[in-house]
């Protein structure tokens, strides 16, 4: 029972934060929607931070799940095509749906606050900028592969906020073309310019 029960005080979660904002979203709010009492969210989170802990921890696990996806159906073991698959993952229809939007931009600004998310907000942009450096390095001396890295990790950042900002929403299409483009940039030149 506790898989489910945590499951779905996650999604009670993202939806509470996606109707009213992380302010407004308190411990008995994710109850009531999760139709359990607020005692049950202490016992499995903790409380309401340590429930945004657990929602980003799966959010994450989802991010990390869609790029692994990708880098299965990789035709060739390239630098161009795991970065592709990096862009890709970041869009992925798992990482900006409405809820999940709001609760990654709640997430942020209260990570700067509370120790523990700036642990996981740390983790996650050191396991990016890694991932993008290696594969960039495949190509390009050390300073080189982490300047590029760095501009397309911001560039990811970017036009994701952007677009969880605009009010027309992201346009996932032109956000991946763009990515995509500062990766061929990037690599123009390089050993991997004919891949």
């Amino acid at each position: 029972m506790e898989p489910i029960r945590r499951q779905q005080l996650i999604e009670a979660t993202m939806a509470a934060i996606d109707e009213v904002g992380l302010a407004d979203t308190t411990v008995a709010v994710i109850a009531r929607r999760a139709g359990v009492s607020t005692g049950i969210i202490s016992h499995y989170f903790g409380g309401k931070d340590g429930l945004l802990e657990a929602t980003m921890r799966r959010i994450l696990g989802d991010l990390g799940e869609s790029v692994r996806q990708r880098r299965v159906i990789l035709e060739q073991n390239t630098a161009r095509g795991h970065l592709r698959a990096i862009v890709e993952g970041n869009f992925d229809r798992s990482q900006v749906s409405q809820s999940v939007m709001k609760t990654w931009l709640a997430f942020w600004a209260t990570s700067m606050h509370k120790p523990t998310l700036q642990r996981l907000q740390y983790v996650n942009d050191r396991r990016l900028h890694s991932n993008l450096s290696y594969q960039f390095r495949r190509h390009m001396d050390r300073d080189s592969a982490r300047r590029a890295a760095s501009g397309l990790a911001a560039l990811i950042d970017g036009l994701w906020l952007r677009g969880a900002l605009a009010p027309e929403g992201i346009n996932i299409t032109r956000a991946v073309a763009l990515a995509h483009e500062y990766v061929d940039e990037q690599l123009a030149g390089t050993t991997a310019a004919a891949q």
